[in-house]
């Protein structure tokens, strides 16, 4: 089962971790990553530090070519309170180091060529909204709830996170969250599109491992030639001549033909990712 820190797709841990100074674990096993937010005290929130960590993270993942979901989810009763709001100053410095980084920080994970799924395991808040919808998908556990109080800080969210948020809600779900800064919960995010899927504490594990099993038996190059033609269409970015040339590669490749292949003999496949 896919938990906090360990799970059984993804239970190893490896040199990238540091369990003790509360910066965010990495754990790969089987072709499954799962990445925990490490400051339950504090609802999770991220810190410089923080986010300097899931950045190297992230540039890790997107070299390893044998891992092919991640997970990122997060420990205790929160799944995160976005940035440190105290560490943000007053003036032009404020747009160009922390929250900088933080718009950074998640559109790396949007970028990042594996397919991603966010495992929900509390609230919600702030920045970490996004971070959350920068994922491909997100399964929240029962009694969750979101809320973005940006206007209540007197804060204008960062572009791409607007881009965000409207290129996958819609305009008037983005309104919304965004100008009325009111909590919002688990059944409304499964109905305006936020969530993908609502469990029970108890099923929540399961609910994210039937995504991330869907996830592994697709095509490694498909899924994600498919997956960065998909975000750069909602982004109105899409250029014709790469969105063929991902079309062309993978109808040359082997995953193609071993996909044939195991279909006329009513067998799984077993996609090498070329």
């Amino acid at each position: 089962m896919i938990g906090p820190a360990t799970s059984a797709a993804c239970a190893d841990t490896g040199a990238m971790n540091d369990t003790a100074s509360g910066l965010p674990l990495l754990h790969v096993h089987d072709a499954c990553a799962t990445l925990t937010l490490n400051r339950p005290a504090h609802h999770n929130r991220l810190h410089v530090e923080d986010l300097q960590a899931l950045g190297q993270h992230f540039e890790h993942l997107a070299r390893r070519s044998d891992v092919q979901v991640l997970v990122l989810t997060g420990t205790g009763a929160s799944f995160c309170s976005g940035f440190d709001i105290g560490s943000i100053d007053e003036g032009p410095a404020s747009t160009s180091e922390g929250p900088r980084l933080f718009e950074q920080t998640v559109d790396a994970l949007e970028a990042l060529p594996l397919p991603t799924v966010c495992r929900l395991n509390g609230g919600v808040y702030g920045g970490a909204t996004d971070l959350a919808l920068a994922c491909d998908f997100r399964v929240g556990v029962a009694g969750m709830s979101l809320r973005m109080p940006a206007v209540r800080l007197g804060l204008h969210y960062y572009p791409s996170g607007l881009r965000r948020y409207v290129s996958r809600l819609g305009l008037g779900a983005a309104k919304r969250l965004f100008m009325l800064a009111e909590s919002v919960p688990a059944a409304e995010l499964l109905r305006m599109g936020y969530l993908d899927a609502v469990a029970p504490a108890e099923r929540l594990d399961d609910e994210v491992q039937s995504l991330v099993d869907a996830l592994r038996a697709g095509a490694p190059l498909a899924l994600r030639g498919m997956k960065a033609s998909l975000n750069e269409v909602a982004r109105g970015e899409a250029d014709l001549a790469i969105l063929r040339d991902r079309e062309s590669r993978c109808a040359a490749s082997e995953d193609l033909r071993e996909g044939k292949a195991a279909f006329a003999e009513k067998r799984p496949p077993k996609f090498q990712g070329r």
